[in-house]
């Protein structure tokens, strides 16, 4: 793809980073689009008016960001990158690992995205989703009750689905983008419920309660569903010694 149009000549210090911020402007704001091949190292050198030495460090610098791809062979060279959820998720991931978050404070952040998801899905949400939503939480319990070992990964499986159809019923694509980021970077530690028959068995009663409530336009009612939710994953971290609470569902310094 030629560039010519799009970059001026760079000067001064910092060479690399302002013909790294002039690239990625251009990605960003889709005057390349995902997928288009740049233009090769030599005819950056010209457009930009700088040594090839800035041009590779610039890209390297916009790989590492996951703006850029970088491939070898014929048909090598930088591509614009679509930017997806799992490098996000990625990155996230490690951000919190690296940060040593204490668990309390990633439950205490779902438990008030979800409650924003709740009002908006109550309000928002279309019929069809509402009806979608109850439908599925139906199916948690009839999987659960259909036999003494029933298939935990099966209703782990549909509690995911139902989470990220919470986050698409508020309208607000950044909802789900959130949602879609936490469960692959940390996981949502939902799936714990699900692993203790007495836990799973009120978890899946009270999502039942909540979609419920979020069909019939009711979210004060719906917040209340959703926040036990929260009570009863802090008592179950709380069980398995995984969250250092006091009764009380605070973590105690």
């Amino acid at each position: 793809m030629q560039t010519d149009n799009l970059f001026k000549p760079v000067e001064g210090g910092n060479i690399s980073e302002k013909i790294a911020v002039q690239i990625e402007t251009a990605i960003l704001s889709g005057k390349i689009k995902p997928g288009n091949r740049l233009s090769s190292e030599r005819e950056l050198q010209n457009v930009f008016q700088v040594g090839r030495g800035a041009i590779r460090e610039a890209l390297q610098a916009l790989k590492q960001k996951g703006i850029i791809e970088i491939k070898k062979g014929v048909k090598g060279g930088a591509y614009a990158k679509k930017i997806g959820i799992g490098s996000a998720s990625e990155s996230l991931s490690l951000l919190l690992k690296q940060n040593m978050v204490p668990l309390e404070n990633l439950v205490e952040f779902r438990d008030t995205i979800d409650q924003s998801e709740v009002i908006l899905a109550s309000i928002r949400g279309d019929k069809e989703e509402k009806e979608k939503l109850v439908e599925m939480s139906l199916h948690l319990l009839d999987l659960n009750s259909r036999s003494d070992d029933p298939d935990v990964e099966k209703i782990k499986a549909i509690d995911r689905k139902m989470n990220l159809l919470l986050a698409r019923m508020t309208k607000n694509p950044i909802f789900e983008w959130i949602k879609s980021t936490i469960q692959l970077s940390i996981g949502s530690y939902d799936s714990l419920l699900y692993e203790d028959p007495n836990y799973r068995s009120k978890t899946i009663t009270n999502w039942i309660n909540t979609a419920k409530e979020i069909a019939a336009g009711e979210p004060l009612k719906a917040i209340s569903f959703c926040a036990y939710h929260y009570v009863l994953l802090q008592r179950c971290l709380k069980d398995k010694s995984l969250g250092e609470t006091d009764s009380d569902g605070v973590k105690e310094n």
